[in-house]
């Protein structure tokens, strides 16, 4: 393994989260007086911290969403994920390989930590991580693109950025890992190719990514 860290994202990535939470995000701004479809969400959103939701309505409408967005919009999320939630298929495996290979790996997530902890019990991967293997845009302050949060886990892990790869499916994850100088491989299963441009790899199905890593 070329390797001697791999950061995982986990929406879209560990968990096959992206599809219920933009939904629902949609479905709330419209609710809101801010018409956006679900193909919307996926471009403007998809890998974002939350504060990026507030920055993009301002921007565009000259309006502040609501007090108390954030609680809403999480609660309606959190709700759908303990009832429907599940792990991307061939994530445990390709998990297990690392181990078996000996290759540290953590998680960074433009997410809150409740978020990620609801996701990862509700699809039996918290013990995959722990709690000192988890890293949220909360404990940097600005998510991706910024390389902030990636740079934050390497360090925290001991590893030189060069020494990284990071496992992303949004452009701005992508944007991000190029920024923190990391290698990062790109997962097509949410977001065509052609919008993950920078990545030094792409991969469609997870069983194809333990031999990318090599």
């Amino acid at each position: 393994m070329r390797y001697d860290l791999v950061i995982f994202d986990n929406d879209g990535v560990l968990v096959d989260s992206e599809p219920i939470s933009n939904k629902i995000l949609a479905d709330y701004l419209t609710e809101l007086g801010h018409p956006t479809s679900y193909e919307d969400s996926l471009r403007d959103y998809m890998g974002a911290a939350v504060h990026r939701i507030h920055d993009v309505v301002l921007e565009r409408s000259g309006q502040r969403l609501p007090e108390g967005f954030d609680e809403a919009f999480h609660g309606r999320v959190f709700e759908a994920f303990r009832r429907e939630l599940q792990p991307v298929d061939g994530v445990s495996e390709v998990l297990g390989k690392l181990v078996a290979d000996g290759v540290p790996y953590c998680l960074a997530s433009s997410g809150s930590h409740e978020r990620i902890r609801v996701a990862l019990h509700k699809t039996g991967l918290f013990e995959s991580f722990g709690e000192e293997r988890i890293f949220s845009s909360q404990d940097v302050g600005r998510g991706k693109p910024a390389p902030d949060l990636f740079l934050h886990a390497a360090r925290v892990m001991g590893v030189a950025p060069e020494r990284c790869a990071v496992v992303e499916d949004s452009p701005l994850g992508v944007r991000a890992a190029v920024a923190a100088g990391m290698d990062v491989y790109g997962f097509t299963a949410m977001t065509p190719a052609a919008g993950l441009a920078g990545a030094t790899g792409l991969f469609a199905d997870m069983a194809e990514l333990p031999q990318l890593l090599v």
